[in-house]
């Protein structure tokens, strides 16, 4: 959450989340942790748009 310094002293990157009702919580975490994984896989060069076993697990009819 915002103003966590502990958090802060340990890592090189924080994405900071507003103090919420915990009911919101996990709506308000799930665009980031996205967004991360969109940008992680992108720059690993992964193709995003169609993953790895995608055709193994998902049938389009």
């Amino acid at each position: 959450t915002e103003g966590d310094v502990e958090v802060a002293k340990k890592a090189d990157h924080i994405i900071y989340l507003p103090d919420t009702m915990e009911i919101f919580s996990p709506l308000l975490t799930i665009i980031p942790l996205q967004l991360l994984a969109y940008y992680i896989a992108d720059r690993k060069g992964c193709d995003v748009d169609q993953p790895r076993n995608l055709a193994k697990s998902v049938t389009v009819e």
